[in-house]
């Protein structure tokens, strides 16, 4: 069974920065899409940053100029270096994959269990 562990969340000032880490907890066969997503406090689960099937980028405006999206395919891990954080970036953060975990299987979307950042003003 995969499962999407997270690391990195934390509480830091505007400003600060932060590392997210997501890695798959099994061998998986094919991953088509791996990314982030957040929800921040009252609000919608809204796309951040992922990988597309065809391995580019898509980064949503809000911190284009602020994440950065990376990955490490030999671990199946992905990252979310997070600069000039502002309080708005306040939300519990969700890995997220579209991935085959046999050559058996279909492809299936995963989560991960979540991750606080909390960046205060």
């Amino acid at each position: 069974q995969v499962q999407l562990v997270e690391s990195g969340g934390g509480l830091v000032q505007a400003g600060g920065s932060l590392r997210l880490s997501c890695a798959a907890s099994a061998t998986v066969f094919s991953v088509n899409t791996m990314g982030w997503y957040r929800q921040p406090p009252g609000k919608q689960r809204e796309l951040v940053a992922t990988f597309t099937s065809g391995g580019s980028t898509h980064i949503a405006d809000s911190v284009k100029d602020r994440f950065t999206i990376s990955r490490d395919n030999a671990k199946n891990t992905v990252y979310l270096q997070m600069n000039s954080l502002k309080p708005e970036d306040t939300a519990v953060y969700y890995c997220n994959a579209d991935l085959r975990s046999s050559r058996y299987s279909l492809p299936r979307t995963y989560w991960g269990q979540g991750t606080q950042v909390t960046v205060s003003s």
